[in-house]
């Protein structure tokens, strides 16, 4: 059975059996925290299922639902459309550091569903309290996306905001109000001498992400001035698990689920570890990858079809008490890649 994450809204919350307590040495799963993708809410009945299956597999986690909006309205689904990522981080990371149990956990794992997974991540390099143990993104555009989706003919808001997107996606309005346009990135494609004009029209672009991206190029440190907290708190990660949609055909490029969509001089994709973003460290990944932490994925299927085979080994695998408590269990329908 697949389970699909773009679902009519419910009712959002903190959902728990019981409301555990925390320190080092209980034996509590960690609680997990979830931030969906564009088009849903925080109240869908499809995370709450996936609620469900988390205390199935780990009785008695607390699993809390990001709401990136100042007055947790019930129905969020337009905050991933219309927003100021920036803000809507903050927002998060003042609601977790000042959530009455969250903020007493020694750390937290935490799954992203698509663009909730590169948010994920800037709470993570921004904030980080309750600190992050294990981040687990399916379908994210960490690279960011060169082109945008399409909508429902009946979708208004989504239609309204794909049209501003497409109008002046660099221009401070759109920049600041339309989600997507946050992590809008220009393909870097690296060309054959005979095409030298055309990669100078595709670094211009590339400048223009630099200089008027209000999200993307921050938290990937692409900037010359890199932020370094970024990347120890990254560092720190114990893991973070990239899912890949191998027939992907809503986030453009799919690579991006794994900081890749950059393409060679042969037209090939340029995988993360080729990236001088790795190379050279700016996020910590390397160093987390050298300590084993960092691990790609793939699943067949769609942009957000996920079994749930696939969700129930991801949890036993990365969920559980603080230390030495990871629950275990076999895999199924999940491959471990290697760039």
């Amino acid at each position: 059975m697949r389970t699909s994450l773009i679902t009519p809204a419910l009712l959002g919350t903190t959902l728990a059996s019981n409301l555990p307590t925390y320190s080092k040495t209980t034996n509590n799963p960690l609680p997990l925290i979830i931030w969906h993708g564009l088009g849903d809410s925080a109240s869908s009945e499809s995370l709450a299922q996936i609620a469900h299956l988390a205390d199935t597999i780990a009785p008695g986690i607390l699993v809390h639902m990001i709401n990136p909006t100042p007055d947790n309205t019930p129905d969020d689904r337009s905050a991933t459309f219309f927003g100021n990522v920036t803000e809507q981080i903050q927002t998060v990371c003042t609601q977790l550091a000042h959530h009455p149990i969250l903020s007493t956990a020694p750390a937290v794992d935490a799954i992203g569903f698509s663009q909730g997974g590169q948010f994920l991540r800037g709470y993570l390099e921004r904030c980080n309290k309750p600190p992050l143990r294990n981040l687990i993104t399916f379908g994210s555009q960490h690279n960011g996306i060169t082109a945008f989706r399409d909508c429902a003919a009946s979708d208004f808001v989504c239609k309204t905001a794909m049209a501003l997107l497409r109008f002046n996606v660099w221009g401070s309005f759109v920049q600041s109000r339309v989600v997507p346009a946050q992590y809008f990135r220009p393909a870097v494609t690296t060309a054959p001498e005979d095409e030298e004009e055309q990669e100078e029209e595709e670094d211009d672009e590339y400048q223009s992400y630099l200089e008027h991206s209000n999200y993307l190029a921050d938290i990937n440190n692409e900037r010359e001035v890199k932020n370094a907290k970024y990347k120890a708190n990254v560092a720190r990660l114990e893991n973070l698990v990239l899912y890949m949609f191998e027939n992907d055909t809503v986030s453009i490029p799919k690579e991006s689920a794994w900081f890749g969509g950059d393409v060679g001089p042969e037209g090939r994709a340029i995988g993360l570890r080729d990236r001088p973003m790795y190379k050279e460290d700016w996020l910590g990944l390397k160093v987390l990858d050298e300590r084993g932490g960092l691990k790609f994925r793939s699943v067949p299927g769609e942009h957000m079809q996920i079994t749930d085979e696939v969700l129930n080994q991801t949890m036993r695998e990365f969920l559980g008490p603080y230390k030495g408590g990871v629950l275990s269990g076999d895999e199924e329908d999940v491959q471990s890649e290697e760039l």
